[in-house]
């Protein structure tokens, strides 16, 4: 690609994949904590619309097992949750309700997809180069940043079903995370493939609807009591109009589901307590399910093993004549239904697959290249045996790229956006340096990255994630080695992890500026000229962003002729540049808009509006990184 051509491609400073918990709490924190323009940040989904996992998971009976409480931002705490355990349209409202607040969905793009990421070792600019293909045109385009974040989860690939012959099936085949509205299962003989916690959700929302559903059980799981209930109208007001009440409420619910961390190490307290547990869900499972189906749904594994369910209707649907539970295993699909072990065959209109997601594997991420041009993919596959990161975001020879709910940030007891929020923290205080200008890349070391993945895996083999008698999706086993790896779970409480991203070991990291840039030229369009306390200010926008600058403050010379599209009649002279000193400008790389104060009035501030300046500007980002840091 030509120079010429390079500076076309669209630059920010921050760039996101994924509009879910993640990228919104990376995008409202950046404000938060620095004070940064959501117009320095650009984010891509290839869902159509805000959510995330709540807008890929809407299947019927689709609903969080986190309380409401605690799943949800800290600093955007919601007093008017309608039930303890929010249904999935209330959390994909909720999460678009925060992106408009923070301004954050005119910089999203939807229906694309990234294809590629590349770290461009320049010696001038280093950045991160994306390549994005966009979903309902087809047509591929780049995009450029100097910190790349992934936002997209662990749950965005479908696992597929392991049973031959599925594409001879002659009705509609429905995965949770593809959930087709526009089927009926209405009168329909309907086959589910799993039993975890969405096929659980499933079974008893559509049961009454259809004809009848053979459940085909592939493993066991720990059903809990349930815990959901509706949100009473008085209560909903006391927690909107107390000062503290959320906060407290928030306190309250992070305790008694932290709980739960005491039984998952292989100690003699904790075995303790998992008999406990164990003692209580296996009472409420039997007296609640039929005595027939206790066989195929009582585990013999440990509690804590796998995620405990929270029983939303399961059990009890059970009891309906329209359901036939099976653990038989399913060796063909045919065109009209399931053949079965025994040879039977199950007749079916629709198969839903509440099989999962393909987890611990770096395969279902996009193809990522570092430094070296080494992949990510590589990275795992050849320094460990899955996947992996420090302080579970970064990884050493990809600089300025952080994971969110990455590698080893699942936890089988409470919610996933406290560990979204506390990465999201760690991230923005491990690019500070670079925020003020003081460095330009930050890549964590070889060393710290390997010692801190140890200490997690040789944690986790002291918990109940790696018993004998655990078979999860949490773990997965080396094919040339044996090993058991897990790079799903945090071994240790939420509180150490928050204490953790508190902590930046600066001996963990290198932080490199970018030195001797030459002087180079940036083009700005001035958008409009407003007067404020200090005389008139040109608001100024990128129109050429493939120039960075560190942040501070400096004076610097702007030369600027109007370019307006036509002349207002007053006065507007288009053949003449009016030479403009600077008396201050905030240069910050952290946004798109910058304010140049200029030292007299304007020329046509009166229709202001329908005129626009085209200015140049000379200066070294070199000079401008050792001016005093933005206040």
């Amino acid at each position: 690609m030509s120079s010429d051509k390079a500076t076309e491609v669209p630059f920010t400073q921050f760039a996101c994949i994924g509009t879910g918990f993640s990228g919104i709490a990376l995008g409202a924190t950046i404000q938060r904590w620095y004070s940064i323009s959501p117009s320095s940040i650009q984010f891509f989904d290839s869902q159509p619309c805000v959510g995330g996992t709540w807008s890929i998971n809407q299947y019927p009976g689709a609903a969080c097992d986190v309380p409401s409480a605690l799943y949800s931002f800290s600093f955007e705490r919601n007093p008017n949750w309608t039930r303890f355990l929010p249904p999935h349209d209330e959390l994909r409202a909720y999460l678009t309700k925060v992106a408009e607040k923070y301004n954050l969905v005119p910089r999203m793009k939807f229906n694309t997809k990234v294809t590629k990421a590349e770290w461009i070792p320049s010696p001038t600019n280093p950045r991160w180069r994306l390549t994005i293909l966009d979903l309902e045109t087809n047509l591929t385009s780049h995009h450029e940043c100097q910190f790349l974040f992934s936002g997209s989860g662990q749950f965005n690939s479908p696992r597929p079903l392991d049973v031959p012959g599925i594409d001879s099936f002659q009705g509609p085949v429905i995965h949770s995370a593809r959930w087709d509205h526009s089927v009926s299962l209405h009168d329909k003989k309907v086959v589910v493939f799993g039993n975890g916690c969405t096929a659980a959700q499933i079974v008893p929302s559509i049961l009454s609807s259809t004809a009848h559903l053979t459940q085909i059980v592939r493993s066991k799981h720990w059903i809990y009591p349930p815990v959901d209930a509706k949100v009473s109208p008085f209560a909903k007001k006391l927690l909107a109009s107390m000062p503290g009440a959320t906060l407290l409420q928030r306190f309250i619910v992070y305790h008694l589901a932290e709980a739960d961390w005491a039984g998952f190490t292989l100690t003699p307290s904790a075995a303790s307590f998992r008999s406990r547990r164990r003692k209580m869900a296996e009472k409420y499972m039997k007296t609640t399910a039929p005595e027939k189906y206790h066989p195929l749904l009582v585990p013999e594994f440990e509690i804590g093993c796998k995620r405990r369910v929270f029983d939303s209707g399961y059990l009890e649907c059970l009891h309906s004549e329209k359901i036939t539970l099976t653990n038989d295993k399913a060796v063909e699909i045919l065109p009209q239904g399931v053949k079965m072990a025994d040879g039977r065959v199950v007749e079916a209109d629709v198969l839903v697959l509440a099989n999962g997601f393909e987890t611990n594997t770096p395969t279902t991420l996009l193809p990522v290249v570092g430094t070296g041009g080494h992949t990510l993919q590589e990275h795992w596959s050849e320094t460990f045996p899955g996947p992996e990161a420090y302080n579970c975001t970064s990884l050493h020879g990809f600089p300025n790229f952080f994971l969110l709910w990455g590698p080893n940030t699942a936890t089988g007891h409470t919610s996933a956006v406290m560990a979204i929020e506390n990465g999201v923290n760690f991230a923005l205080r491990v690019i500070k340096p670079c925020l003020e200008g003081r460095a330009s890349v930050v890549d964590v070391t070889e060393q710290a990255e390997r010692e801190f993945v140890e200490r997690v895996q040789e944690a986790l083999g002291k918990t109940v994630f790696t018993s004998e008698t655990c078979n999860s999706w949490y773990t997965a086993r080396d094919r040339e080695t044996g090993r058991v790896w897990n790079g799903m779970t945090y071994p240790w409480s939420q509180a150490r992890y928050w204490w953790d991203c508190m902590m930046i070991k600066k001996g963990d990291w290198v932080y490199s500026q970018v030195e001797n840039r030459q002087e180079e030229e940036a083009r700005i369009v001035v958008h409009r000229f407003r007067l404020d306390g200090l005389g008139w200010a040109a608001c100024l926008g990128w129109k050429e962003p493939e120039f960075s600058f560190g942040a501070g403050i400096g004076w610097v010379k702007v030369c600027c002729c109007c370019a307006c599209s036509e002349d207002m009649g007053i006065g507007c002279d288009r053949t003449k540049g009016a030479e403009l000193i600077v008396q201050t400008i905030l240069f910050t790389h952290r946004a798109v808009c910058t304010i140049l104060h200029i030292n007299h009035d304007p020329p046509s501030v009166g229709h202001v509006s329908n005129h626009r300046y085209s200015c140049t500007y000379f200066t070294t980002s070199k000079a401008l990184s050792q001016q005093p840091a933005r206040p």
